[in-house]
């Protein structure tokens, strides 16, 4: 059995009534990293069909594993040319990829803090991290987080 504070599975199952809110705003198209028995969207792709190397496309949803490939998930949300793409991670600012393929990013549009805790699969207690939905858009032309944050001092 899986406990929330010591998992043996890089899973976090998107709560439901988030995933909701964000659909209503974005209207996804596609699920990049799921299970068959999770999914948000119709389409999907499964760790067996590896998302990281299938083509994406439309509005793209990501709550992706939380282990050593969480980088890779990011960058390529980050670098997804096909239309937004909108993740749910814990937020890691103290890494190296955090600044490079978020705050360093220009197709960054929007870093949303979750106030509290997610609480994961159901579970009565908030996870162990603070969790973040991280926005991308390939048509936004601009600023990086970094420099939007810079101006306004």
């Amino acid at each position: 059995m899986r406990t929330i504070y010591m998992s043996k599975s890089p899973e976090w199952e998107t709560p439901q009534e988030l995933f909701d809110e964000l659909n209503k705003e974005f209207h996804f198209d596609l699920d990049v990293a799921s299970t068959h028995e999770n999914a948000k969207c119709e389409r999907h792709f499964t760790e067996e069909d590896d998302g990281l190397a299938q083509e994406w496309s439309g509005t793209v949803w990501c709550n992706p594993p939380y282990g050593r490939q969480l980088k890779d998930w990011v960058k390529a949300c980050g670098t997804y040319e096909g239309g937004q793409a909108v993740m749910l991670i814990p937020v890691r600012a103290d890494t190296s990829w955090w600044h490079e393929y978020i705050w360093d990013n220009p197709h960054t549009k929007d870093i949303r803090l979750i106030r509290g805790r997610v609480h994961f699969n159901n579970s009565p207690h908030g996870a162990p991290f603070a969790s973040c939905v991280i926005v991308f858009d390939p048509k936004r032309k601009g600023m990086t987080p970094r420099e939007r944050m810079r101006s306004t001092m």
